[in-house]
């Protein structure tokens, strides 16, 4: 089961308390204070682990308790502290503090291996009385009580990583693309919305090129206000570099291919994720079309208009069949080139 978005409640173990006690041994009448320290609270962390691409393990178990701190003992001796809790989480995971009115706030990206964050910090051991001896009170009776760790609700978000994503309405041909193109082998179906979470393919080129391609699940107008579940996978696409628009230019979707492109344009223009980063904004990234299923095309006027439109908006078009490999490579071509290309003013690799 594919799951990208999960809510969870974490608390970090409370500091064991402070110990009053005196030495008491034969022939030491009057043994000083020796009541130890309590231990730390265990605090718990998130950790971005490779053996991971779902955020299922926490949809059905969303609470998690680090341990406490164990209470000072005579003898000086400090209680023992409260081991931490890691999670792990997939690459990609964005974590979002959740306060009492709903708010999400971002709290860290988890986008590499082993990336991890401090998500609630476990309480303070308290002081035994030994610690509050002077020369003045050498018998005192004061604790401290252990502190409160940390407790913190918690949204988990994951956005897939990838080079490309794959964009179009649903049955447009996504699937059979990234199939053909890659080695990831996704539900095909003669019907609308066969793929219901994304999918994930390596694109292998000559020369030891390769890059990550994205297949999410077909979008419908609407989709930047959550129909059709679009705001959950259009936000799968905005780690891509580049976005590829695949339409279906044969005559039985019953749609035309020039409106088909401009809603999913309006759509990406309007979505805006959690974080509001410009740099994930989907309308500034760079786009291509792949206009598919040329193989069953009975109308050519049909692709004369849509290379007509999208020559005006300045969008390379690519004529394609994901069913016959006809044009395929050519278009893999060109997204290594879109992917490869330096962002303007990064510095030469």
């Amino acid at each position: 089961m594919f799951v990208d978005e999960v809510d969870i409640h974490v608390e970090a173990g409370d500091g064991g308390n402070g110990c009053l006690s005196f030495r008491r041994e034969t022939k030491v009448p009057r043994g000083g204070p020796n009541g130890g320290d309590g231990g730390r609270g265990g605090s718990i962390y998130l950790v971005a682990s490779p053996h991971h691409n779902t955020l299922v393990t926490y949809r059905f178990h969303p609470q998690f308790k680090a341990p406490r701190g164990r209470h000072g003992e005579g003898s000086n001796r400090t209680g023992q502290n409260g081991d931490d809790l890691v999670l792990e989480v997939p690459p990609g995971t964005v974590v979002y503090d959740v306060s009492t009115d709903g708010d999400a706030v971002p709290l860290a990206d988890l986008t590499a291996v082993d990336d991890r964050v401090l998500v609630a910090r476990g309480g303070r051991g308290g002081r035994g009385n030994a610690a509050f001896a002077t020369s003045t009170n050498r018998a005192p009776r004061r604790v401290e009580r252990g502190g409160a760790g940390e407790v913190r609700d918690l949204k988990l978000r994951l956005k897939l990583i990838a080079d490309v994503g794959l964009v179009g309405f649903p049955n447009a041909g996504k699937s059979t693309l990234i199939a053909r193109l890659s080695a990831a082998r996704p539900k095909i179906a003669d019907y609308p919305f066969t793929t219901l979470t994304p999918n994930l393919g390596v694109v292998q080129l000559s020369d030891d090129r390769s890059f990550v391609v994205a297949d999410v699940p077909g979008l419908v107008e609407g989709a930047h206000r959550g129909h059709g579940l679009g705001t959950r996978f259009l936000a799968h696409l905005e780690r891509t570099k580049v976005l590829v628009h695949v339409i279906d230019v044969s005559s039985a979707s019953g749609r035309d291919p020039v409106e088909d492109y401009d809603v999913i344009c309006r759509e990406l223009e309007l979505f805006a994720g959690l974080d509001d980063d410009p740099a994930h904004a989907l309308a500034e990234k760079p786009r291509m079309a792949a206009a598919n299923k040329i193989d069953a095309l009975d109308d050519p006027d049909r692709l004369k208009r849509l290379e007509a439109h999208l020559a005006q908006a300045g969008v390379p078009l690519f004529p394609i069949s994901a069913v016959t490999g006809e044009g395929v490579d050519a278009l893999a071509e060109a997204m290594w080139r879109e992917v490869a290309r330096e962002p303007a003013g990064a510095e030469p690799r």
